[in-house]
């Protein structure tokens, strides 16, 4: 096996791991992963319902009923733009931002038997490593940055 296929199968088999996690966690907190996606892209910024569309690969259509549902639930509300009175976005309420931060020390101490075996060095390089890969792959989509996965 070449070192390409060994980050290759070291890159999916985290994946799994990873999103076993937060399914889990999505669950216990009554969300889809989807669900639990939107609440992690939008708990440092405001987007509008198309941007959300396409990073997540669904259609607006779709999006919209998921932002209504969480609406309902009082974790999302709609507002304009404050820029731009004609642009409206999407964005968390206080309660949706209490759920986020729980969900968020939730995932924090279910992975941390994993992140807690590397010293602080390897973190670093690590969360470093996963930003190059993060960044090249969803260059083409304007609505995370920086700590939106988190």
């Amino acid at each position: 096996m070449t070192s390409a296929d060994d980050a290759m199968d070291a890159l999916v088999r985290t994946t799994f791991e990873v999103a076993g996690v937060l399914t889990r966690i999505a669950g216990e907190h009554d969300l889809s992963l989807t669900q639990l996606r939107v609440l992690g892209i939008l708990r440092d910024r405001r987007a509008r319902v198309t941007e959300l569309a396409a990073y997540l690969g669904l259609d607006k259509s779709t999006m919209s009923t998921l932002i209504d549902r969480a609406q309902r639930r009082g974790l999302l509300t709609r507002g304009k733009n404050p820029a731009d009175g004609r642009v409206v976005e999407v964005y968390m309420t206080p309660a949706g931002l209490e759920l986020a931060q729980r969900v968020e020390d939730d995932v924090r101490r279910a992975l941390a038997p994993a992140t807690g075996r590397l010293d602080p060095e390897q973190l670093d390089q690590l969360a470093n490593l996963l930003e190059v890969v993060v960044t090249r792959s969803s260059r083409t989509h304007a609505v995370p940055g920086p700590t939106a996965g988190r």
